[in-house]
């Protein structure tokens, strides 16, 4: 009865085959299923039972017919599909019944009644192969294990072929199958590699085992390797567009996730594993030869390379730290013929998606040139070229270009290849083995940066030359077709010529805008690259095209060519013709329209960056955030070729130029920088609105460090940072300021990668300065100088700290110092006292208050509490005490001094607090240590002169109302203060030692000694603004501080020595003399002193004694109360006479010396009409009047000269000025008076003219030989007779001017009119009066012309040899003298 209450539900449970099958229709046809009991005990009796009696009745054990029927069973389940074909899945039914199955047998192995062994074995003898899921199920069930069915497998080859094409299957069907029918072909596949893992790459305590189990260790390595060998072959096809294969392999990479083995794997299985593997990669189907690798490898990069096969390194690298990955790859190049494919591509995945395998390559790179060079291997060799090629590929942002790594490996004498004759050797016959299958590019490396070869082998290198230009040939390539900035670690092909040359001329067109002239490399091929210059450069830059009405700067730069006499004539004006031929067409054509370019790249680019930022937010996916740069990289690479492909100059590190006051940037890369600086806010903002930035990964990092790898993008990278903060900052949104202030700090931490930056701030810069780094760059765009500038700083820097403050958080301090820019701090301790009243007291640190990151984007934040909150944090203040980022004195005053006070955010009440916060409390006593003057007031005084000074010579306050030349008042006030403090020392007394010169002409003095620019003219120009900048600051001081007392004898008198030195000041002595007991006498003495030690005090009293003498008078009245001085009064009594003289027609009185009294007529004549400047004024003068009409003579042509240099600065006129002198010549002729004793120098003249030619500057003195020429209408030929050394002296004049001209130190002006300011006429007029004189002269005239004769013949050799004729006799004349003496 029991048996025919459980037929059915036996049935439904086991359903067994032919044995147990007859009894169990019987009790199902008996109708007592109605009465089966739920208890499923009673079942597993019932069957048990069952099992039993058939087995007793067949003469077997129970244990093995329950065996053989489960087997049957599965075989029946996996047989009723309803697909065609065998599939690796089960449907839902034959799932459900096998389940029922599963059930049963874990229950028979419970009471013992099933045989698990036999079981297995029994599984191989099927018709068919049971299906995948199936096995899974059995192994996952602990019944029958994959190891233990695999150890029963009768043939390892039948097993490993039967699971590779289940696991394909599965694969190839996991791409059309539901999603949870996905999840279970994963964990069937995790389960099996598990399997495969611990038994394929058991530890060496289990190789001991039974044959058995090393046959499973066979079908598992057999069945790992196979499936490897289906996705390699895979990677070959992904360019077919196989994609159905690509998936599926694509699915089988799940095998390679480290999480997926966990603790189930010993961790050396786990890396035994993976590095078996990585070998495998490596040397799979090894077919290229090492020729192909070198032609083929620029296809190989990261982002060529398939995604497949980046997909499976970046999973086998994870097992590996990088020196392990390259160690690895090491050994694997050492003992095994590899697959130079995967080798290069392994490679270029490890530079881009490792940080550390720069030098980790760079070190492998040296070891191998070690050993190739040590043991003469060619096979290193070709691994280092291949290995150094494959990683300059990527990029100067992840590996050093091709051409660096070159120059530094051969291009010194320190190189492998420098030790012998046979290294070099052997370092030519490998470049010369690699010559027929090199690329252009890499053979214009070889060439224009050889190695280094000592001169005895010089051959060596020519014959190597030699080679690769006859391979350049072969590939149509000249070298003298290379381009002027060609990019030479390009691996691309090589531009033709034609399309470098556009390039290299848009390069040049943007060096000239910014600097205003030729580029350097454009003269230098002009000359010495003339066949590229003229056959390709010229053509490219004259293209014709329709003239702009005003000319741009591409019509700028012609002109500037045209005139350097760097286009010929006829190129010129059939560049005109062709130019006025196309705006004729286009006028007649006006439908004509630009061809429109295809903005598909720049799509991709902003698909690329967009796919970045939903990398970025989700931590899961960083490790994909390299692989997802290094195809933005690539997208921009494609961006930039359209317009500007490998545009970069061909020095590495060639200074970036900016011109700051207007950066023009094309507008395809404005396009492309504005979308990357937008990418970068989205991205910051993004990873923001989820974690701080210390938690959001190196994604920021890298992607800065992926734009400064792309050189030719700098320059338009810096100059829209110059717009955005230097030009548009105040207007920028809060938004906006964040995220450059997170860009700019990422950018210094990339500042490795940036050459320096020529920052040209216009008229402002007096004198370029030094190339900045890119963090000195962006910190000298921060100026405060208005209300909104100081506020825009302020929340700017402010970002900017505290950014750099969360992001590097975990550094050590040392790592954190060196990626703070100490700009950043240094305008944080400008900004935040300046602006906070806090700040500036005692700090009660709050090291438990912090800046949130996020607080920083609320519209509602106040920017000086924020940055106030800041300042107050511990963190920040130890930073304060590091030495590199403490603001000096001087520093404090440049930056204080770039303020337009009627513009300051403080008013002037509060600025003048501030001053005297920072100047007497902040750092007059700090240490010099800390930046501060130790307490000392000279020092003080120093620095604020020096600073002052600086500040005057680089800055332009244009738009603030402040004159470049003005000093600021308030600052000059403190000044004055510190100096009158100075004055409060104790008096000296007889018997002291003498007091010490005073301490503004040691300031002034030390900046004018030494300075030494590029260009002589430089070194003037400068000279003449620092001086003019030196007497704005004297006037503006004391008389205290310029002339000092001294004892001398018993009195104390003025010591003016000091004072004598500066010949650019006003009179200062009135103040100092109350210390000497008679005032008058002290005055009196130290004016006569100034007639031979300073004369331009005395002369410059003469100029402008009617502005100077109401205050000179009413001074002393003051100070003293009694009449003036002798020689005061003397002076104006001088002046009176001149005026007299022009305006009465009353005799003008002889005084001693002459000089002076011509210097008070000369001011006089100035200051009259020009009627009085007649010749009546001249003739009145009496006849002991010869010295006062040369010194009168001398100060006209003075004022020629300065009319010639400034016309508008100094108020003269240049033909009144020589219309004067010609006037004072005819005069000094009519009397016969000698004059030209005027023009020798200094040193060899006596008397008045020593003193009148050390009242000149020394630029007007170089000068005088323009004035000389510009009287030679006047000469007179009696002249010549009269005057034995006339003709020297106008011979030097000639000389001379040709040798100003020649320094470009007599070229016109700008704004001068060339018909009259000519040099060449005025030179040419003093060559033709030379010439018709000469044979005029008489014999004595020609012995002192001797000396000049070698720089003539340099100059002008006709006029030399004209010369050297006529002086024959004369030179004859005085040997026949010189022999009569003896």
């Amino acid at each position: 009865m029991c048996q025919a209450r459980c037929g059915e539900e036996l049935f439904l449970r086991l359903n067994f085959s032919l044995y147990v099958q007859p009894v169990l229709l019987s009790f199902h046809c008996s109708g007592l299923v109605s009465y089966l009991p739920g208890d499923d005990s009673a079942l597993l009796v019932c069957l048990v039972s069952v099992l039993q009696e058939q087995a007793s009745k067949l003469g077997v054990p129970t244990a093995t017919l329950a065996a053989k029927n489960a087997i049957a069973n599965v075989e029946r389940i996996c047989q009723d599909s309803a697909s065609p074909s065998r599939v690796p899945l089960l449907n839902s039914d034959q799932r459900k019944r096998l389940s029922c199955l599963l059930q049963t047998v874990k229950d028979l192995l419970a009471n013992n009644v099933f045989c698990r062994s036999l079981f297995c074995q029994e599984m191989w003898k099927m018709k068919e192969p049971p299906v995948l899921e199936a096995v899974w199920h059995l192994h996952s069930a602990d019944i029958a294990g994959l190891a233990e069915l695999l150890e029963r497998s009768p043939a390892g080859p039948a097993a490993v072929e039967w699971l590779c094409s289940s696991l394909c299957g599965l694969c190839e069907q996991a791409g059309d199958i539901p999603c949870g029918d996905v999840e279970l072909a994963q964990r069937i596949l995790s389960d099996f590699a598990v399997v495969f893992l611990q038994n394929g790459f058991e530890q060496a305590s289990e190789l001991g085992r039974k044959v058995e189990f090393q046959k499973v260790s066979y079908i598992c390595r057999a069945v790992l390797q196979r499936m490897l060998a289906w996705v390699l072959d895979a990677v070959g096809k992904e360019k077919q567009e196989d994609v159905s294969m690509v998936q599926a392999a694509r699915f089988w990479l799940n095998v390679f996730n480290v999480s997926l083995y966990g603790s189930v794997a010993h961790p050396d299985s786990l890396r035994q594993f993976f590095r078996h593997t990585l070998t495998e990669v490596l040397t799979y189907n090894p077919v290229l030869k090492v020729s192909d690798a070198i032609q083929m490898q620029k296809e190989w990069s990261f982002t060529r390379t398939s995604p497949l096969l980046t997909a499976l390194y970046r999973k086998l690298l994870v097992a590996f730290s990088v020196k392990e990955s390259i160690c690895q790859l090491q050994q694997v190049l050492e003992t095994h013929e590899v697959n130079w494919q995967h080798v290069l591509s392994c490679v270029s995945t490890l530079v881009v998606c490792q940080a550390e395998a720069e030098q980790l390559f760079k070190d492998l790179l040296s070891h191998l040139l070690l050993k190739a060079f040590g043991n003469y291997d060619m096979e290193n060799m070709i691994t280092v070229f291949l290995i150094a090629r494959q990683a300059a590929l990527e990029g100067p942002a992840v590996f050093m270009p091709y051409s660096e790594w070159f120059k530094a490996s051969f291009g010194n004498a320190g190189g492998h290849h420098g030790s012998s004759k046979k290294t070099l050797v052997f370092l030519f016959e490998f470049l010369s083995e690699l010559v027929p299958f090199e690329a252009a590019p890499y053979l214009k490396v070889h060439i224009m940066y050889p190695p280094f070869v000592p001169t005895k082998h010089r051959s060596l290198l020519l014959e190597y030359i030699t080679l690769a230009k006859t391979r350049l040939a072969d590939l149509k390539v000249a070298i003298e077709d290379m381009g002027l900035y060609e990019d030479l670690s390009a691996a691309d092909e090589a531009v033709q010529p034609q399309a470098q040359a556009l390039r290299d001329v848009e390069k040049a067109l943007q060096i000239f805008e910014n600097t205003r002239k030729i580029p350097t490399s454009v003269i230098e091929a002009s000359i010495f690259r003339r066949p590229y210059y003229t056959s390709w450069f010229l053509p490219a830059l004259l293209r014709p095209r329709v003239l702009p009405k005003t000319p741009d700067g591409h019509m700028a730069f012609i002109d500037s060519l045209k005139r350097a006499d760097k286009i010929p004539s006829n190129l010129y004006s059939t560049y005109l013709q062709a130019c006025q031929a196309m705006k004729e067409k286009v006028l007649q054509d006006d439908s004509k329209a630009e061809p429109s370019h295809s903005k598909e790249p720049f799509e991709q680019l902003k698909a690329e960056l967009a796919e970045l930022r939903t990398l970025v937010v989700d931590q899961a996916q960083w490790e994909d955030v390299a692989a997802q740069l290094a195809a933005v990289s690539d997208r921009l690479r494609r961006v930039l070729g359209d317009s500007s492909e490998d545009n970069e100059a061909a020095p590495f590190n060639s200074p970036v130029q900016v011109a700051v006051p207007g950066p023009r940037l094309a507008p395809c890369h404005q396009s492309v920088v504005d979308l990357l600086l937008t990418s970068f806010c989205q991205t910051l903002l993004a990873a923001s609105s989820f974690n701080p930035p210390d938690r959001q990964g190196p994604c920021l990092s890298l992607l800065v460090k992926m734009m400064c790898g792309h050189r030719n993008l700098l320059p338009a990278l810096l100059g829209r940072l110059c717009q955005l903060i230097y030009h548009q900052g105040p207007s920028l949104h809060a938004t906006h300021i964040l995220g450059l202030a997170a860009f700019v700090i990422h950018l210094s931490e990339c500042r490795a990668l940036i050459p320096g930056v020529e920052a040209d701030f216009g008229v402002s810069q007096a004198v370029p300065g030094k190339a900045l780094s890119v963090s000195e760059y962006w910190s000298s765009l921060l100026v405060c100088r208005t209300e909104e500038s100081f506020a825009f700083c302020l929340r700017f820097c402010t970002a900017a700290a505290a950014y750099l403050m969360c992001k590097f958080s975990s550094c050590s301090h040392e790592e954190f110092c060196a990626l703070i820019p100490p700009g950043l701090i240094k305008k944080l301790q400008y900004l935040v006292p300046r602006l906070s009243l806090e700040a500036r007291g005692i700090l009660c640190q709050e090291a438990n208050t912090a800046l949130s990151w996020s607080s920083l984007s609320c519209p509602s934040l106040n920017d000086r509490r924020a940055s106030l909150c800041l300042w107050r944090q511990a963190q920040f203040q130890e930073l304060l005490k590091e030495k590199a980022f403490q603001l000096s004195f001087r520093e404090w005053l440049l930056m204080e001094l770039e303020v337009c006070p009627e513009k300051d955010i403080l008013s002037a009440s509060e600025r003048q607090d501030f001053h005297y916060w920072a100047i007497y409390q902040r750092y007059l006593p700090a240490p010099s240590a800390a930046g501060g003057c130790d307490g000392d007031l000279e020092k003080a005084c120093g620095v604020i002169i020096n600073a002052i000074l600086d500040s005057s010579q680089r800055l332009d306050l244009g738009g603030c109302g402040q004159s470049k030349m003005s000093v600021s008042p308030e600052i000059l006030c403190r000044l004055q203060e510190l100096v009158l403090e100075l004055r409060c020392r104790p008096k000296l007394f007889p018997g002291c030692s003498p007091a010490r010169r005073p301490l503004v002409f040691e300031v002034l003095q030390e900046r004018l000694m030494g300075r030494q620019h590029g260009s002589a003219l430089g070194e003037q120009l400068w000279r003449q603004q620092e001086l003019l900048l030196h007497r704005r600051i004297l006037v503006g001081l004391p008389a205290s501080a310029l002339i000092t007392t001294c004892w001398k004898g018993n009195k104390t008198v003025l010591d003016c020595d000091s004072f004598f030195c500066f010949v650019n000041s006003e009179l200062g002595l009135l103040n100092a003399s109350l210390d000497c007991e008679d005032a008058a006498e002290g005055v009196s003495q130290a004016l006569t002193t100034c007639q031979t030690r300073c004369p331009v005090v005395l002369l410059s009293a003469a100029f402008w004694w009617p502005r100077l003498e109401p205050g000179l008078c009413c001074q002393w009245k003051r100070l003293f109360g009694a009449p003036l001085a002798q020689e005061l009064d003397r002076l104006r009594g001088w002046h009176g006479s001149s005026t007299r003289f022009l305006c009465s027609g009353a005799a003008f009185p002889a005084s001693d010396p002459p000089w002076l009294s011509a210097a008070f007529l000369h001011g006089a004549i100035l200051q009259q009409s020009p009627r009085g400047r007649g010749r009546e004024a001249l003739e009145r003068l009496g006849t002991d009047a010869e010295q006062l009409l040369v010194a009168l003579l001398f100060f006209s042509l003075l004022d020629l000269i300065s009319a010639r240099i400034a016309p508008k600065q100094e108020g003269v006129d240049f033909q009144t000025s020589l219309e004067w002198s010609l006037e004072i010549l005819q005069c000094l002729e009519e009397r016969g008076t000698s004059w030209p004793l005027l023009f020798h120098s200094a040193e060899r003249d006596p008397g008045q003219c020593r003193v009148l030619r050390s009242a000149a500057s020394d630029r007007h003195t170089r000068l005088l030989p323009l004035a000389f020429c510009s009287l030679t209408p006047c000469f007179q030929r009696e002249l010549l007779q009269r005057e034995p050394t006339f003709l020297s002296v106008a011979l030097q004049m000639y000389i001379q001017l040709l040798q100003l001209f020649v320094e470009g130190e007599v070229l016109p002006q700008s704004d001068q009119d060339l018909t009259e300011h000519d040099p060449l006429e005025l030179i040419s007029a003093a060559r033709r009066f030379l010439l018709g004189a000469i044979p005029h002269c008489p014999a004595q005239s020609f012995v002192s012309t001797q000396p000049l004769l070698s720089a003539c013949e340099g100059l002008d050799p006709e006029l030399a040899a004209t010369l050297l004729h006529f002086s024959q006799p004369a030179v004859d004349m005085e040997l026949e003298e010189e022999l009569e003496l003896f």
